[in-house]
């Protein structure tokens, strides 16, 4: 029956796409003690953990860097003229501080990690599963989900909240810098604006929704990297589907998030 005549099948699919997600993500999760912690695991789990981290990263913190400056350089340009006509123009690192930390922040490091470590991810494996190396993994006794889901997957979460934390703060210099040297406002006056307006809740926050979009950006990767079929033009299509999915799903999470967190009032 074609999914003209069957207009459940796309229903169907997506069910199963996040059903094997899910089913991916929690054998990775409870994979982890043993991976990290076993003899055989520390082995195996501990060195590409450490590769991992500085792949996708450390060597990402200058491309985050450099668009959060921009962005929060960007916010203070785009809102000084508004907030100026109202006699408000100081506010401008309110703005700032709460829009990089609760939202900006976590959101545009995730969709760069995205671009910069999630579309390698899935080309490696995939091409790992085109040249059967996935295969010989297993006829070797060595899981792939422990050999190379778990420190990927450990990896991306905890550097992603790394580098929401470092979004945060280069996002709130770029605002700073662009006021110091357009706004006539003091470099003292807006970093004082900034802590005084910035709860702990408003950074943690932040930081949860930079742990989810890791854990994401890292499961969408190794799925779509581990169901590759039709060859070198197959990677080519997952890896196009990882950055489209990704980059979509974090937004539809955010979003989810910030429903949630505005209904607790936090």
């Amino acid at each position: 029956m074609s999914s003209a005549l069957n207009p459940f099948r796309p229903i169907r699919a997506v069910i199963e796409f996040v059903g094997g997600l899910t089913y991916l993500l929690l054998d990775a999760f409870v994979t982890i003690p043993s991976a990290l912690l076993s003899k055989r695991g520390r082995r195996l789990g501990w060195q590409n953990l450490w590769f991992q981290m500085d792949r996708v990263g450390v060597k990402s913190i200058p491309i985050v860097a450099l668009v959060l400056f921009c962005i929060g350089a960007i916010l203070a340009l785009q809102m000084a003229p508004i907030l100026d006509d109202y006699g408000a123009l100081a506010q401008v690192a309110d703005i700032i501080g709460i829009a990089m930390f609760r939202e900006l922040g976590p959101l545009v490091a995730a969709i760069v990690l995205t671009g910069f470590a999630g579309a390698s991810i899935t080309a490696e494996l995939g091409s790992m599963v085109v040249s059967e190396e996935i295969e010989a993994l297993e006829a070797g006794a060595i899981s792939p989900i422990r050999f190379l889901v778990v420190p990927r997957v450990l990896a991306t979460t905890t550097m992603m909240i790394c580098l929401a934390v470092v979004a945060d703060l280069v996002g709130t210099a770029g605002g700073m810098f662009v006021s110091k040297a357009f706004l006539d406002i003091d470099a003292r006056q807006y970093l004082e604006r900034v802590f005084a307006i910035v709860k702990m809740q408003d950074f943690l926050t932040g930081l949860v929704k930079a742990g989810v979009f890791g854990t994401l950006i890292s499961g969408l990767a190794c799925f779509l990297g581990l169901n590759v079929t039709g060859g070198a033009e197959g990677v080519g299509n997952a890896t196009t589907k990882t950055v489209v999915y990704t980059i979509v799903a974090l937004i539809t999470v955010d979003l989810m998030f910030t429903g949630v967190f505005y209904y607790l009032g936090l």
